[in-house]
């Protein structure tokens, strides 16, 4: 079956096409046809080295697709059942295996391009805002890359909870996006922290979401209030450099986490809730889910080199078994 596979970590050229085995469930597994791969920052973590994998490698967590076959032990689905997976399948490959506890049932009123978008991004958001930070009534808050897929989708889920936010962009057109996704202040990443002065009269930021990294990080922690909330959940930029433990005690005795999704999804229960929320919000019209581009799967190198560049702003998907949208 056709895949994008990585043979040598390096660049986006890495990633090649190939033939590789069809997979076939285990106990408690299911196989799926791919009908969209989810194009995330953390493959290219992968593709390049920063997080190490075994060799050779399919990249791809998230996606959404059709059942074609069940393994003993599983209840509660049926082949051709319509289900996504936010975590743990190689994706960028016509058939996957998952745990049966890893994936779940998609609404008949969401597509499968939707289903494909929403998972890893925005079951991020959703433990970013409810879990990590919960976010509360009249919270000033600042959103990094906020016209981004994470961004757009927890700037959503933070007005929905009340709060105020402050989000930082790259570009006028960026910036136009944000607004429309709710952010009440958007501005550029060498501004942000004298709007949150200005905002909180001085006071600072109830919490930091900073999915860039080194770029940011100084002036994140700058940007807190005493007592206040920096969450690291990813690194756009590169990695932060090693962080003195006084800085936080001079700051205001400042809080810094560094939190990621499988923590979060660690149970059946836990992933089927976040969903459903998603999926509630969405069949509400209380949450967009916004599509930049959709590629052909052996396109997997041009999809890397644009989120790189940051000339993206909405998700990325790959069509495996689905066909690519005309432009």
């Amino acid at each position: 079956m056709r895949a994008v596979q990585i043979a040598c970590q390096g660049g986006p050229d890495v990633l090649e096409p190939a033939e590789v085995d069809r997979p076939s469930p285990a106990v408690g597994q299911i196989a799926i046809d791919v009908a969209y791969a989810g194009v995330n920052f953390i493959d290219t973590y992968q593709r390049s080295g920063a997080y190490q994998v075994p060799l050779p490698f399919v990249p791809g967590l998230e996606g959404s697709g059709r059942v074609v076959e069940i393994g003993s032990g599983v209840s509660g689905l049926e082949v051709g059942d319509r289900v996504a997976w936010p975590a743990g399948a190689r994706s960028y490959s016509e058939r996957v295996v998952v745990g049966a506890d890893d994936a779940v049932l998609v609404p008949d009123d969401v597509d499968d391009a939707v289903a494909a978008c929403l998972l890893f991004q925005g079951m991020t958001a959703h433990y970013l805002a409810t879990s990590t930070y919960p976010v509360h009534d009249g919270d000033l808050v600042v959103v990094h890359a906020v016209a981004g897929g994470v961004g757009r989708l927890l700037t959503q889920i933070v007005k929905l909870r009340g709060g105020t936010v402050v989000g930082t962009v790259s570009t006028p057109e960026k910036a136009e996006l944000a607004r429309a996704a709710g952010a009440d202040e958007v501005v550029g990443y060498e501004d942000f922290l004298d709007k949150v002065r200005d905002l909180s009269d001085g006071a600072g930021a109830d919490v930091v979401y900073d999915g860039v990294g080194a770029d940011t990080f100084d002036r994140s922690l700058a940007a807190l209030r005493p007592r206040g909330v920096l969450v690291l959940f990813g690194a756009s930029s590169g990695p932060v450099a090693p962080l003195e433990l006084m800085r936080l005690s001079a700051g205001g005795s400042l809080f810094v986490t560094r939190p990621t999704l499988v923590h979060h999804i660690a149970t059946r229960s836990e992933m089927v809730a976040r969903a459903t929320e998603l999926f509630g919000w969405l069949a509400a019209g209380r949450l967009e889910v916004t599509i930049d581009r959709i590629y052909p799967l052996d396109a997997a190198r041009e999809a890397h080199r644009d989120l790189e560049s940051r000339r993206t702003a909405g998700k990325l998907l790959l069509a495996v078994g689905a066909s690519v949208p005309r432009s």
